[in-house]
C-alpha cells in the first residue's frame, strides 16, 4: 500500500516523537509499504524518511515550490514529485495514497487530516485517516471531534472517517 504520513516539520519537539516515527518508518518499509510524504528534510519528515530509507523501503515526496526554494528537499525520495502550493500537495498526496497517517503535527498537518476527512465526507474517497495518538497528542483534538459530535455538526460520527492509534501495534491492525 501507500501509506501517507502527515507530521511535524519541527526539530525542536518531544523526542519520544521522533523515536515513534523511526519505528514506524521500519515498521512501513518491513511490510513493503510505501511512503508518501510533504518531502522535507525537517523534523518528523526528516525522520520518517530516513527511517523507511535505511529499511530499504521506497519514499515518495510531495514538494511544493517553496521547500525546494528553500532548500529543504529530503535526501531520501525515491520519487520526487514537485508541486506550486500546500493545495496541489494535498491533491497530489490524496491520489498517490490508499491510507493517511497523522503523526504529531502543527497546522499544516491538521490541514491535512481534515482535507482528506472531508473529501472521504462528501464522497470523493474512502481512504481513511489515523491519528497516531503518541503520547496522547492528539487527545485534545479527539475531545474538540467528540464535542462537534455531541452538538449534531458533524456527517456521522467523525469516527468513521477519522480512526485513532495510540499504538503501533493499534496502526497495524487499522491498515
Amino acid at each position: 500500500m501507500k501509506v501517507c504520513v502527515f507530521c511535524s516539520a519541527n526539530h525542536d519537539i518531544d523526542r519520544d516523537f521522533f523515536t515513534k516515527t523511526w519505528e514506524l518508518g521500519q515498521w512501513l518499509a518491513k511490510e513493503g509499504h510505501t511512503l508518501v510524504f510533504g518531502g522535507t528534510d525537517l523534523g518528523l519528515m526528516d525522520c520518517i524518511a530516513k527511517s523507511v530509507h535505511e529499511a530499504g523501503g521506497q519514499a515518495i515526496g510531495v514538494v511544493p515550490s517553496k521547500v525546494e526554494e528553500n532548500g529543504h528537499v529530503s535526501e531520501y525520495l525515491d520519487v520526487h514529485i514537485p508541486c506550486d502550493n500546500l493545495n496541489d500537495r494535498k491533491a497530489l498526496m490524496m491520489a498517490q495514497s490508499d491510507v493517511f497517517i497523522a503523526l504529531p503535527g502543527g497546522i499544516g498537518t491538521l490541514d491535512e487530516i481534515f482535507s482528506v476527512a472531508s473529501s472521504a465526507t462528501i464522497g470523493y474517497h474512502q481512504k481513511p485517516v489515523i491519528l497516531y495518538n503518541m503520547k496522547g497528542f492528539w487527545d485534545s483534538l479527539i475531545t474538540c471531534l467528540h464535542d462537534l459530535d455531541s452538538k449534531g455538526v458533524t456527517r456521522k460520527q467523525w469516527d468513521t472517517y477519522i480512526k485513532v492509534a495510540n499504538s503501533l501495534e493499534e496502526l497495524a491492525t487499522l491498515i
